[in-house]
């Protein structure tokens, strides 16, 4: 993920960077429940995935992209439609496991979509926030954040944790650690 530029120092960026972190070890998840079968706990997590990106859509749709938009219409639109699309397949385990035998493979697919989605906006779009944006696109986007709030926070209490079937020890870490990785003690 993109550490070149100094766009993660600013806390706006950090805090959408920490929950793309979380939603990348959380995808990780789904593919050891996949690879073990088990469907219950790969729609458990894909609740916990959702709970993680509404927030966070919310902040980058209303304040993030917006000022993006008019020098980037074309990529805006493209990472509009894959929220959409992510969307979509998640919302299929909103009330349990999706009765449908192919939902495990549009669920692996779509978090797929997901990692790439990710690595564009922090390869792209951040970068881009960093040199484009002014004051005021970033007081929105603080805005925004103030109204929707974050549930990277929710992740780690024990409780939160239990009910995706996620041992939240192996992703001890903090802002400052950067990334979220297995095992990496918080600092």
């Amino acid at each position: 993920m993109c550490e070149y530029c100094g766009c993660q120092a600013l806390p706006q960026i950090a805090e959408l960077t920490r929950e793309h972190d979380l939603v990348v070890n959380l995808i990780g998840d789904v593919r050891t429940a996949h690879r073990n079968a088990d469907v219950s706990r790969m729609a458990r997590i894909a609740r916990h995935v959702s709970a993680v990106l509404v927030p966070h859509t919310a902040v980058e749709e209303q304040g993030l992209f917006p000022p993006l938009a008019e020098e980037f219409p074309e990529g805006i639109a493209a990472l509009r439609a894959e929220h959409r699309h992510v969307e979509a397949v998640l919302d299929e385990a909103a009330a349990g496991v999706p009765a449908d035998p192919v939902w495990p493979r549009r669920l692996l697919d779509v978090l797929d979509l997901l990692r790439d989605h990710i690595l564009k906006e922090q390869d792209g779009v951040f970068p881009a926030a960093l040199a484009g944006l002014n004051t005021e696109d970033w007081e929105a986007m603080d805005a925004v954040r103030s109204r929707v709030g974050t549930r990277s926070a929710d992740f780690a209490t024990t409780e939160f944790a239990a009910e995706a079937g996620v041992d939240i020890d192996q992703y001890a870490g903090s802002q400052q650690d950067g990334p979220l990785t297995p095992g990496k003690a918080a600092s």
